[in-house]
């Protein structure tokens, strides 16, 4: 079973997100269909789903690997890296 290899890595507690919104879907002018937060830095970027994809691109542009659901009851995490539920 493939796992993460970057849990361990990352910052404990975990960063205070910087925002309670994609900031650059605001600044498009699109709404965001889900939030992440990356759980390296704390920037909060929409998901796949949304038109920027900008939680993606975070980690294409920072190497930044693992991001948690911001999005009210869900606490799942994905490494980009990995390609896997942490």
């Amino acid at each position: 079973m493939k796992q993460c290899t970057h849990a361990g890595t990352l910052p404990h507690p975990e960063p205070d997100p910087r925002s309670e919104t994609c900031l650059q879907c605001l600044a498009d002018g699109t709404h965001p269909v889900q939030l992440r937060l990356c759980l390296t830095c704390g920037k909060v970027g929409c998901c796949d789903s949304s038109p920027g994809r900008h939680a993606t691109r975070h980690h294409e542009e920072t190497g930044h690997p693992v991001m948690r659901s911001f999005e009210p009851g869900e606490d799942w995490r994905w490494c980009f890296v990995d390609h896997v539920l942490v």
